[in-house]
């Protein structure tokens, strides 16, 4: 069924974060790549841009220490390397993630053990991580999803209550808080991306924080190939991989992170706006956060009952789409552990390593394990948000969604 599109004034573009259209990228990152340049010195160990960048985010952050990496996969393998797993160990993670928060699980000789997630909030809680401990855990890796913060005072309880180190992954979550405290500094080590789309970014990137300076030595050693810089008699001391972000990503770091707290407060006055307008409509729910907590909308999530539309979210996406609202259904559409590396066990040769050391309880996939892993998937429409939409662009989306979702729920039989 098409959508009748006469009734729209005009077919707005809204802004991408794919293109300058959605990135405030200018004069501020000029200015500092040029510097960068004309220094001739674009690695990090030599240059100051990176250094800077990991100073002024320890400050901005209220962690003791920040290093900067060349993406949000390799924060987050930074991260295990320091917590150093046994092969076989395993580390809880989500059920509903990027494939660059569980490769480095798998290249750290550990398994991922999937926890379920609350549908509404689509994090992990203390009680589904707790229902998959065992004493192999070594680790658990908490993702605040789509800049929603996780309960971390419910799973802090329950990680110090068993000794377990808590990594965040705060990728989509920049300036995210929990009563008041950032997310990074609640747990052990925190993971930040600055790949296109994140709040910030420098097309790739990413920087690790922790107030453990065992843990932020081992950090420092991995990402250097385990070289000890500064030390007295220098070695490379474990097996590590060179993950040094170089100088003109830092250097645009630098300038990108001056704008974060504006960048942060504006999504939140576009998502209050969302809500607000989009608040009382039969068979779709506004993001759920809980009171506590201080959300910063990486993409604006609606929850969709499909049986309220006809065709089903699908339907409401197609003609959303069809106004330029690139909305997407079911976000990964299927649990990380159905894509094909984990589910059939693809890792190194035809060894199945870690796999061939994991307990049958641990890769044990069930569906009825993750009801509300499915629940979440099954009803989640994502839909793009970024600082610069004006509030034509946010009224723009408020009123397609309240027409379509009308005119879906009138023709309902």
């Amino acid at each position: 069924m098409a959508t009748d599109l006469s009734q729209q004034q005009e077919i707005l573009q809204l802004p991408s974060d794919q293109d300058s259209s959605g990135r405030d990228l200018g004069d501020d990152e000029i200015v500092n790549l040029v510097a960068a340049i004309e220094s001739g010195t674009l690695t990090s160990t030599k240059g100051t841009f990176v250094k800077q960048l990991e100073e002024r985010f320890a400050e901005q952050l209220g962690a003791n220490r920040v290093y900067a990496c060349s993406s949000g996969t390799a924060a987050l393998h930074t991260a295990l390397s320091a917590i150093d797993p046994e092969p076989g160990d395993e580390v809880v993670t989500t059920s509903i993630t990027d494939m660059g928060a569980l490769t480095p699980i798998l290249y750290q000789s550990a398994i991922p053990v999937f926890a379920d997630v609350d549908p509404k909030t689509y994090n992990l809680t203390a009680e589904s991580i707790e229902s998959v401990l065992s004493p192999r855990t070594r680790a658990i890796m908490v993702t605040h999803l789509f800049g929603n913060p996780a309960r971390m005072g419910e799973i802090m309880e329950l990680a110090r209550s068993k000794n377990i180190p808590v990594i965040e992954d705060c990728a989509q979550a920049f300036g995210a808080k929990v009563d008041g405290v950032p997310v990074g500094t609640l747990g052990d080590i925190g993971c930040f991306s600055l790949q296109q789309g994140k709040h910030i970014t420098t097309g790739e990137g990413g920087l690790v924080s922790t107030n453990n300076e065992d843990y932020a030595r081992r950090m420092f050693l991995f990402i250097n190939k385990a070289w000890g810089y500064g030390d007295s008699n220098p070695d490379h001391y474990f097996l590590a991989l060179n993950y040094r972000m170089n100088e003109l990503a830092g250097a645009v770091a630098v300038a990108q992170l001056e704008k974060l707290g504006e960048f942060v407060q504006r999504r939140k006055e576009i998502a209050a706006k969302l809500n607000q307008g989009l608040e009382g409509i039969d068979g779709l729910e506004t993001p759920h956060v809980d009171a506590e907590m201080e959300a910063t909308y990486w993409k604006y999530c609606l929850r969709i009952d499909s049986s309220a539309f006809e065709g089903g979210m699908d339907e409401l996406a197609k003609q959303l789409r069809e106004r330029n609202i690139f909305c997407a259904p079911r976000y990964i559409q299927k649990p990380a552990f159905e894509c094909q590396v984990i589910r059939d066990q693809r890792t190194f040769g035809n060894s199945r390593f870690p796999f061939n050391l994991a307990r049958p309880e641990a890769v044990d996939y069930s569906r009825d394990k993750f009801p509300g892993t499915y629940d979440a998937l099954a009803s989640v429409l994502v839909l793009p948000l970024n600082e610069r939409y004006t509030s034509a662009h946010v009224q723009y989306v408020v009123d397609s969604i309240r027409e379509v979702a009308i005119k879906l729920q009138k023709e309902k039989s």
